[in-house]
């Protein structure tokens, strides 16, 4: 099944004028994925606020007036950064962008991204000069840094470093701000790292589990606040929920302006209006059993 390509409404343009401006719009990318080809939801996109369906355009014109855009991927799902990788490339035929973030960076890299920015040329080794981290694929996430410096965009690392997440573990720190320490955000995050780690933590660790998630989450808002605008985040799903991650850090520590967060997701995956502003879905990747292979590691 393919995409639906664009859904073809367009407001008080004449039909010549809208495929002229469709026609700037980098193609879409083929799936991937083996699983949900056949599925109805493939390659919808949907306003969350409205309930409707939206074409890629519309959701571009919704996004390119942001000052921040967050967008919550699944890691191991290829289709997902092709998706990343389209919007970058899209925002910036729509906008200047000021700058992208990434959760795959932490803070010691920024030297050698701002190295390789300056130098002009890309590397013939380009993860080596980034010192990039095995943990992140990069034959998914490469092609978005590649990108990012071929089109001169800002590239900002937005994780912790090593130590400071260590450090966040050791010595939890309590953040300020009311909305990222209501209850009911604190739970739904605990529960996360709880299944995340397949139930295998001591619950004793949990606190300092949380401790670092949040923040991570909220290294995250304050990158984005300082970074030049408009500014435009790639982050696991959980860190960019409008209910749970990086937007409330954001206003809590009085972000200016409007933040757009897009889900992408995977078919059949539940996605309710509170968690962003728009989702779109995704072939899947068959589910692999981390929980086992966790319980086989010493």
């Amino acid at each position: 099944m393919r995409h639906r390509l664009l859904l073809s409404i367009c407001v008080a343009l004449t039909l010549s004028g809208c495929q002229a401006r469709q026609a700037s719009l980098p193609a879409l990318p083929a799936w991937q994925g083996s699983e949900g080809r056949d599925h109805s939801q493939l390659g919808q996109i949907r306003d969350l606020a409205s309930g409707q369906l939206i074409s890629p355009q519309q959701l571009l014109e919704q996004l390119a007036d942001a000052p921040r855009v967050l967008v919550g991927e699944k890691h191991d799902n290829p289709d997902q950064h092709a998706l990343q990788l389209w919007l970058l490339r899209a925002l910036a035929s729509q906008r200047a962008q000021g700058s992208l973030l990434l959760e795959m960076l932490q803070p010691e890299q920024q030297p050698r991204v701002d190295a390789v920015a300056a130098g002009g040329q890309l590397p013939a080794d380009l993860p080596k000069a980034l010192a990039w981290q095995e943990g992140w694929d990069w034959q998914w996430y490469g092609p978005i840094v590649r990108e990012a410096f071929e089109l001169q965009i800002p590239l900002l690392a937005a994780n912790l470093s090593s130590s400071e997440m260590r450090q966040a573990y050791r010595q939890p720190v309590s953040l300020q701000g009311e909305r990222s320490n209501a209850p009911a955000v604190k739970a739904s995050l605990l529960a996360q790292v709880r299944d995340g780690h397949c139930g295998l933590l001591p619950e004793s660790q949990l606190p300092a589990m949380l401790a670092v998630q949040q923040q991570r989450d909220r290294r995250m808002a304050e990158r984005m606040i300082a970074a030049p605008e408009p500014a435009l985040l790639f982050a696991g799903s959980y860190h960019v929920r409008k209910d749970l991650g990086v937007p409330l850090h954001l206003a809590d520590l009085g972000a200016q302006g409007q933040t757009k967060v897009v889900l992408l997701a995977e078919v059949g995956e539940r996605v309710e209006p509170g968690m962003a502003d728009y989702v779109w879905f995704t072939a899947a990747v068959p589910e692999q059993d981390y929980c086992a292979q966790l319980r086989k590691a010493p």
